[in-house]
């Protein structure tokens, strides 16, 4: 499938990203890394891109000066008596008009304008002679590392003695190991070796040069003091001029140096779920779940006994406190998150158990992230963990619990008022009989009629007083039946409101620095090539 390659402006528009998004998680050398290239490269587009500026890199007693001079064309430093050596950049222009913010941009105030073209088709060109990066003296060393992040075209140039100085290779060139398409290498003071000699060095340094990562580069034997190799060198700086793309080239590798580091970064994978739901079965421990269940369980039978209990001993349960009132519970949820309740703050083991829970699921969370995002996750979750109680408190407050008897109830509680009614009836019946006989007797013949032998106003009494007891034991024992059930939804509502609050205050947090990895892994791998 054919991939359209990213143009230079979207690769460095990703790395401004990923720069961006890893800004409070990078260590301030590797956001600089980052910033560094995007601002670099900005500010070397918005200058002349009609000239590519070489720079002649090499080690003190390379030759570098002489071997500037042979490819110049001229001994620029005999007129320059303050520049016995290379103490500071010394530039020579071909077609110069335009170069001028360039060179201000260089830092390069000793200029030469060269007359013509350096090569046919060459075009604006620019070669730097820099102080000696290995010099005793700080500020050439700090000349040179800066340049050699500027110019387009880097010449590495060596000797046979130092060809192989592990402070050459570590410190410069090896830093470099993306610039394959800008650099040449130069074996100077080529003529002091044997033919034999010459070519057995310069396979050494090529072998040292994919060692250090860059396997394109050919290595330029030369000589400045017989001229050995010098044309070579001439033409390959014209072939890399020529082409007018250093300058992309160099800024395309400089991208890839400075996301070499997390291109082979494995994605970041989903966080198990079993991580969430682990933590959720901690934390509801942590809350009382179950405790609170059992408590939204009692209060429910407390309530139903009240409304539907023999009505001349269920008014005794109104003397009980309330289980839920009694902890600042209440049956509805509050949404507001206003509400308080009594619960007693979590205990030395609640609150280890809590943390527990939030610790092993940010542990789940920081795996397989970088030592500072994961250590960002640490210092949240301590965060997180300072509010657990809080927290926990709302999730019983935000709870709906079941503990109010539903309406059909009030069936029974209108049975046991009738069942009462008829035993008044019957009390009443008697009294009448028992106080006015002798007004009752010209309307009835018989005060107190029977049926079956059992007086009228006794089955009254009888059956009020036996059908409220025997309601009061049905819902007695109903109750405590579908009590458990109450118990089992309340523990199943608070753990999900527990699964909730977790999922706010806890998860989305947490993830959100793995996510933010995520992306800055997808904007450094749209600043690669691939």
């Amino acid at each position: 499938m054919f991939t359209k390659k990213k143009s230079l402006s979207e690769r460095l528009d990703a790395l401004a990203t990923a720069a961006e998004l890893g800004e409070p998680y990078l260590s301030p050398a590797e956001h600089a890394s980052l910033t560094r290239v995007s601002a670099a490269a900005a500010e070397r587009r918005a200058l002349s891109g009609e000239h590519t500026v070489v720079g002649f890199f090499g080690a003190t007693g390379s030759g570098k000066t002489s071997l500037f001079n042979a490819v110049v064309g001229e001994d620029l430093g005999v007129t320059a008596a303050r520049r016995p050596t290379t103490s500071s950049p010394l530039a020579a222009v071909w077609q110069p008009e335009g170069a001028e913010e360039l060179l201000d941009w260089l830092g390069v105030e000793d200029r030469r304008n060269r007359p013509g073209e350096f090569s046919a088709g060459a075009g604006g060109l620019i070669l730097l002679d820099l102080p000696d990066f290995d010099s005793v003296e700080p500020r050439h060393r700090e000349i040179a590392t800066r340049l050699a992040g500027q110019v387009d075209v880097l010449v590495w140039v060596t000797d046979p003695e130092k060809y192989a100085d592990s402070v050459i290779h570590d410190q410069f060139i090896r830093p470099h190991a993306s610039h394959s398409s800008v650099t040449l290498a130069v074996l100077n003071k080529a003529d002091k070796l044997t033919a034999d000699d010459r070519r057995s060095v310069a396979a050494s340094l090529q072998q040292l040069l994919n060692d250090d990562g860059l396997r394109k580069v050919s290595v330029i034997a030369t000589s400045a003091r017989t001229g050995l190799g010098v044309d070579d060198l001439r033409q390959a700086i014209a072939r890399v001029a020529a082409r007018r793309s250093a300058q992309q080239a160099r800024i395309e590798a400089d991208i890839t140096t400075s996301i070499s580091r997390w291109t082979d970064s494995p994605g970041v994978r989903k966080v198990p779920d079993s991580a969430k739901r682990e933590m959720d079965g901690l934390l509801s421990d942590a809350v009382g779940t179950d405790q609170l269940a059992g408590v939204t369980a009692a209060a429910y039978r407390k309530r139903l006994g009240q409304k539907t209990g023999w009505l001349l001993t269920s008014w005794l349960l109104r003397l009980r406190p309330d289980p839920l009132r009694r902890l600042g519970l209440r049956e509805e949820a509050d949404d507001t998150g206003v509400h308080r309740t009594s619960l007693p703050s979590l205990d030395a083991s609640g609150r280890a158990i809590a943390h527990r829970g939030v610790r092993g699921y940010a542990a789940a969370v920081a795996e397989g992230l970088p030592e500072r995002w994961g250590g960002a996750i640490v210092d949240r979750t301590e965060a997180i963990a300072d509010k657990l109680p809080e927290t926990l408190d709302r999730a019983a407050a935000r709870t709906k619990l079941p503990a109010q008897p539903s309406r059909a109830w009030g069936i029974v509680t209108v049975l046991q008022w009738l069942a009462l009614l008829g035993a008044l009836v019957g009390v009443g019946w008697y009294l009448l009989a028992a106080f006015l006989p002798g007004a009752l007797y010209p309307l009835m013949d018989d005060i107190i009629p029977q049926i079956e032998g059992w007086p009228i106003p006794t089955l009254l009494i009888l059956g009020g007083v036996l059908l409220g007891i025997l309601l009061g034991l049905f819902t007695s024992v109903f109750g405590v039946a579908i009590s458990g059930g109450v118990k089992r939804r309340t523990r199943k509502a608070l753990r999900r409101e527990v699964a909730t609050i977790s999922a706010q205050e806890v998860q989305a947090p947490l993830l959100e620095i793995r996510q933010r990895y995520a992306e800055f892994l997808a904007a450094i791998k749209a600043a690669s090539y691939s």
